[in-house]
């Protein structure tokens, strides 16, 4: 279920401020009637009208993108930055990120139309598992390295990783490459876990999302899914 102002921003009519004017104003239909209620949630299988034309309803389309570092995981920037949709020009659907990944951040960033798979993946409680590979400034022993599976407070918040693995120690530039595996994805959640513990992270990447991988892919290359990863995502997600 979505917000109907959100679905008719998403449909291409008209910004999402502009369509909760439509709304209150009383010039959207729901399954033939009319609602001005902004708080209204609809779903695919209903019929939506806006000033007497029917949305048209796009089929589900799923894209998996190679995000490069400096990239913002948004569909504009009011700064002029780079945006994901720079590289997605011709795709012909309205799609839009699943969550996102970090300005500094690279690797797999996931782009639907569909609502309800967004939200499947999204949501906390189905937990899909996330593989990150950083490295980090400094060279954390295994207790520091405890820390991140027992939980680290970070403004209020416990973060905490599903497993880690050393990937590699460079003692000459004190530095170490570690993979971190995560259930859920709050924001900047890595870097945060890594600087509570006093190893701020240099150069993150995700590598994995539940079972798809960056494999074959290059920074800014994207791709369809195909019906079996769709479906074997949405599996590992409930």
């Amino acid at each position: 279920m979505e917000r109907l102002q959100k679905v008719i921003a998403q449909s291409g009519v008209t910004s999402r401020r502009k369509a909760e004017k439509l709304i209150m104003e009383g010039k959207v239909k729901v399954n033939n009637k009319v609602v001005t209620e902004l708080g209204t949630k609809v779903s695919g299988n209903d019929e939506v009208e806006v000033n007497g034309v029917k949305l048209e309803k796009e089929a589900p389309v799923y894209y998996m993108f190679y995000k490069p570092r400096g990239v913002i995981s948004s569909l504009r920037d009011d700064k002029g930055r780079k945006v994901v949709m720079d590289f997605l020009k011709e795709v012909p659907e309205r799609i839009y990120p699943v969550g996102r990944l970090d300005y500094d951040t690279s690797g797999i960033l996931l782009l639907t139309n569909d609502g309800e798979f967004a939200n499947l993946l999204m949501h906390p409680s189905h937990g899909v598992e996330k593989v990150y590979v950083c490295k980090v400034k400094g060279i954390p022993d295994k207790q520091d390295l405890a820390k991140l599976k027992k939980g680290v407070k970070s403004d209020g918040e416990l973060l905490r990783a599903v497993g880690y693995k050393i990937m590699r120690v460079e003692r000459k530039k004190n530095t170490m490459l570690l993979e971190i595996t995560l259930n859920e994805g709050k924001n900047r959640h890595i870097r945060r876990m890594m600087e509570e513990i006093g190893f701020p992270v240099s150069k993150l990447k995700r590598e994995k999302y539940g079972l798809l991988t960056l494999e074959g892919m290059q920074p800014g290359d994207f791709r369809p899914l195909n019906p079996k990863e769709v479906k074997k995502m949405r599996q590992v997600s409930r």
